[in-house]
């Protein structure tokens, strides 16, 4: 038997949500990325107690669903697994370019990145490819992709908060030091370095915190 793996390209169609509107009085505009499991429009909840008329918060969509329990009837979805990684990866910064253009972000707002777990390497990855000069670059709970080397990030002026919980069953104490150090080399002076006492979990008093 002879077979064979091709590649095709197609034009698709995916979603992503939004929290409060953006006006001339908003300052500050969120790109947030959520975790694997998530839909983005349940991700948004996590942003519900930044004040409303300062914060604009734009929550992309991973495209790869599944139902999460045998029971059907929860659905999740993932960024990127191990399979055609390069290829999906840049599928997914397209499509990120692609909600950028919708939304017409003005010059004149504060643009903070957030990635939170499987979307840490999502936010890290689009703010390197694309240059993005972001005030904030918050990751939350996840890993740093380990293709990215110090010079990758030697454009970023933004200000970077690795947030992590003390009790995380994914990041144990060895993978944190491990991660901490890579953030260190790549990010230098820029880096703040905030454990908190807690799991996997988003820590909405501390990211409210950061703004």
């Amino acid at each position: 038997m002879n077979s064979a793996e091709k590649e095709i390209s197609y034009q698709t169609t995916n979603t992503y949500s939004t929290l409060n509107t953006l006006t001339s009085k908003t300052k500050h505009v969120w790109l947030v990325c959520h975790g694997m499991g998530y839909l983005s429009r349940y991700f948004l909840r996590y942003f519900k107690q930044l004040n409303a008329e300062e914060n604009y918060i734009i929550a992309p969509q991973a495209s790869s669903k599944y139902y999460l329990h045998s029971e059907f009837k929860h659905i999740g979805a993932s960024w990127l697994t191990r399979e055609n990684t390069l290829a999906e990866t840049e599928n997914v910064m397209r499509y990120l370019d692609a909600v950028f253009e919708a939304e017409n972000i003005p010059e004149d707002k504060n643009l903070i990145v957030l990635g939170y777990s499987q979307g840490v390497s999502i936010a890290m990855r689009y703010v390197v490819k694309r240059k993005l000069q972001c005030s904030q670059l918050i990751l939350h709970s996840g890993g740093i992709p380990k293709e990215l080397v110090t010079e990758d990030l030697n454009f970023l002026k933004a200000k970077v908060s690795l947030i992590y919980g003390k009790d995380d069953a994914y990041l144990n104490e060895e993978r944190m030091a491990m991660e901490t150090k890579r953030a260190v080399e790549l990010l230098g002076n820029n880096l703040t370095i905030i454990p908190f006492d807690g799991v996997h979990e988003v820590n909405v008093p501390l990211i409210n915190s950061l703004v």
